[in-house]
């Protein structure tokens, strides 16, 4: 009923023609899809581009065996059939027309593709009464699994070691400079540059509504300007650090979350346990920063929480000062 409605074929109400054509088309899209992700690592990542490359020339030849069958076969027509033309068929994610794919992504991406297909067809010819047409599926899962199996000999064979250690290294270069320095100074600026205006506010007026204002203002306020500005003075083409977007979103969320984090406590009613609180919720961001910088940053681990405790308590000091005066 449901395939009658989304006008789909039942993969039980496929001939083994139009099975032979699904192969086929799908061999075609599977090929396509990995000169795609080829090309999109070939500046970047070559030695990586080189195992799709090859994977996708292993596509063609499986095509072509597949083609040769239904001509033998069924004649020189292949009925026009493919994956989205069959309820319950397996599906590919279009993540191939993302301009932001990780390398891990798209090799996660491409074995997820081989034993998808692999499983699809074991799957099917499990369920096949007919001789003929359990024998036909079961060859092609054979061959998804071989070409699951080839494509670990094509990544041996073009992705060395040095080579594999080399792209790792260049990703994730690039995950901290999009991610992780502009995560990094968002939440420094919001954990530290916050403080004076909190506590100042605190220790003047030491109602915990208003310094909860005060606070949440400060922490949004500062998040907008630091996304904004990281998104809007580098769009990232000559210094390689990445999507602006994503770099202004890093930025600016952790800025506030950075400021929220000793803000929050001051919901609570009694002022002194709020403090207590803000104070203990200082220490772990400041130490959670000193972390990330040793982490990675490779910034020694003492030097940098020297660096951020000393920061945090001169800009506390002048807070509590300010308003305690």
């Amino acid at each position: 009923m449901l395939s009658a409605l989304t006008q789909r074929r039942r993969f039980s109400d496929l001939t083994e023609q139009e099975v032979l054509a699904l192969a086929i088309s799908s061999e075609e899209d599977d090929a396509r899809i990995y000169r795609s992700f080829a090309e999109r690592l070939r500046k970047d990542y070559p030695a990586s581009a080189s195992v799709f490359d090859g994977m996708a020339v292993e596509e063609d030849g499986h095509r072509q065996r597949l083609i040769d069958l239904h001509q033998r076969r069924f004649g020189e027509v292949i009925p026009l059939i493919r994956r989205e033309h069959v309820a319950g068929f397996y599906a590919r994610r279009p993540i191939w027309l993302s301009q932001t794919l990780s390398l891990d992504t798209i090799r996660g991406e491409a074995r997820a593709m081989e034993q998808a297909a692999q499983d699809f067809y074991t799957r099917a010819a499990a369920r096949t009464p007919d001789a003929a047409t359990r024998k036909l599926l079961g060859d092609l899962a054979a061959a998804e699994a071989g070409h699951e199996r080839h494509a670990v000999g094509l990544e041996t064979k073009h992705l060395s070691g040095d080579a594999r250690a080399d792209e790792d290294q260049t990703a994730k270069r690039q995950f901290i400079l999009t991610w992780v320095q502009p995560g990094l100074a968002g939440l420094m600026d919001g954990s530290v540059s916050t403080l004076a205006p909190i506590f100042a506010t605190a220790f003047a007026t030491q109602d915990t509504w208003t310094t909860f204002l005060v606070g949440s203002a400060a922490s949004v306020g500062a998040g907008i300007s630091m996304g904004f500005t990281e998104a809007a003075h580098d769009d990232g083409v000559l210094s390689g650090r990445g999507s602006p977007l994503k770099r202004g979103i890093a930025s600016g969320v952790m800025t506030t979350i950075g400021g929220m984090g000793h803000a929050l406590p001051y919901l609570i009613p009694d002022f002194w346990t709020a403090t207590t609180i803000a104070f203990a919720v200082v220490f772990v961001e400041l130490w959670a920063i000193a972390w990330i910088q040793n982490r990675y940053m490779e910034t020694p681990f003492l030097r940098a929480a020297l660096q951020v405790v000393l920061g945090g308590a001169l800009v506390f000091a002048a807070g509590v000062l300010i308003g305690g005066g």
